[in-house]
């Protein structure tokens, strides 16, 4: 039985559009200030290019790698602003990805082999540096992903930070036939203004697509187009700081929750707008926070 073609974002039973997560302030050190992979832009510096081909590559690395962008354009940036992130919990500041990854480890952690064994995690910055025009970059991505073997999980968690934003993506039972009808991606976003989803599910499309060519399987693209994208109503942030930690919430919780089996039909499951409330999420901000991973 073939399924509708999916050109937009499918919403839940009961679901509207969602939220959004953390976003990089004037206060921190840029969200991307901690790229791991900052040596791939940098030998774009050191290249010896035309000054007009070289402004378009930090145009593009502008949009792709900010990380490069504003070690090139922003030296001077004042010590005073940087140094206000240590005021509060950096919990309840935006996140970097530095930040993100380390408190995402401990949050990991957590976990006993046994629970974790269905689910696998990717870095939170493949999907922004997949967006780069760069053929390097992107096959790096895949190359590193291969090494994750999400086929053989059930959950596979993407956080997603891109125009300043962290939201998280789950792909359901992808090492199942994408016609079974428990084969789905799950889009949550802690900001219900926000219209992330409808903007980014062409390119998470497309990176689906590729992740299967990159495993050698040949799924047919209508196939990869016809996944249910879903968007549950979960607990929607009250600020414009918390969606980092939003997003590390709604991986602990889905650890938590998820069931062996899940099936589409029955969706959203326990991802509602009442999942949680702000008191727990604060109660696991001062947890994380109260381990000390990050100085």
């Amino acid at each position: 039985m073939s399924r509708r073609r999916s050109n937009r974002v499918k919403n839940s039973k009961n679901v509207t559009s969602p939220g959004r997560v953390t976003i990089i302030d004037d206060c921190e050190e840029d969200e991307y200030l901690h790229h791991r992979s900052c040596w791939k832009h940098i030998a774009v510096l050191n290249k010896r290019v035309s000054k007009p081909k070289r402004a378009k590559e930090l145009e593009i690395l502008k949009l792709t790698a900010p990380c490069f962008y504003d070690e090139c354009t922003r030296r001077g940036r004042s010590k005073r602003r940087i140094k206000c992130k240590y005021l509060a919990s950096k919990l309840q500041k935006k996140l970097n990805s530095k930040a993100f990854v380390a408190y995402l480890e401990d949050v990991w952690r957590s976990f006993s082999d046994e629970r974790k064994k269905s689910f696998v995690y990717l870095d939170c910055l493949w999907f922004s540096m997949y967006k780069s025009e760069n053929h390097n970059i992107r096959s790096s991505v895949f190359d590193s992903i291969k090494t994750k073997q999400i086929f053989s999980k059930k959950y596979v968690f993407l956080p997603i930070v891109y125009w300043s934003h962290w939201t998280l993506l789950i792909f359901c039972n992808f090492g199942e036939d994408l016609d079974s009808d428990n084969t789905c991606m799950l889009f949550l976003d802690s900001l219900q203004t926000t219209d992330s989803s409808q903007r980014l599910e062409p390119d998470i499309r497309k990176f689906v697509l590729d992740m299967y060519r990159t495993e050698g399987r040949t799924e047919d693209q209508r196939l990869v187009d016809e996944i249910p994208f879903h968007v549950p109503v979960v607990p929607q942030q009250t600020n414009d700081v918390e969606c980092g930690s939003f997003v590390l919430y709604y991986i602990q919780r889905f650890i938590e929750d998820a069931p062996e089996k899940f099936s589409v039909d029955d969706m959203p499951y326990f991802m509602k707008e009442d999942w949680f409330s702000h008191k727990d999420l604060e109660e696991f901000c001062d947890k994380l926070d109260s381990l000390g991973t990050i100085h």
